[in-house]
């Protein structure tokens, strides 16, 4: 693997810069990280790239780069937020339709409580790979 350069930025998330190898990768540190931020050069393969789509809930504490899990959580539930709004939208017509018919709700209201709670699971999981495999259509 490269090495590449890490830092953290003014955001508190982790930046990395990724040297072409044109010149040396000190020389890239010097002329492109600014001096007064705290880079490292470490191995590609020690940042979490199993976790990539947690990466804005990346890190970097003295060039170790790990994943927060608060962060991974409200990443989680803005995913989910995203995926359930259309669901709910199709819901609504549904249980319209079902009401201007006459039929049972019970079906269509349960589902719609099932993925307004569905963002309060995120806080029972203790990993990243526990709050990928969240979503709402299960």
């Amino acid at each position: 693997m490269n090495n590449v350069i890490i830092y953290t930025n003014d955001n508190g998330g982790v930046s990395i810069c990724i040297p072409t190898g044109e010149i040396p990768i000190k020389d890239v540190q010097a002329k492109d990280i600014p001096a007064d931020i705290e880079s490292f050069i470490v191995n590609s393969s020690m940042l979490p790239e199993a976790d990539s789509d947690f990466f804005d809930a990346w890190e970097q504490t003295n060039g170790i780069v790990t994943v927060n899990l608060e962060k991974s959580r409200e990443i989680t539930r803005a995913r989910l937020r995203a995926e359930r709004a259309p669901l709910l939208a199709a819901l609504d017509v549904e249980f319209q339709r079902a009401l201007e018919n006459g039929a049972d709700v019970s079906a269509i209201v349960a589902e719609k409580v099932r993925l307004r709670d569905i963002t309060s699971l995120v806080e029972g999981c203790g990993s990243t790979a526990e709050l990928r495999a969240l979503n709402c259509r299960s």
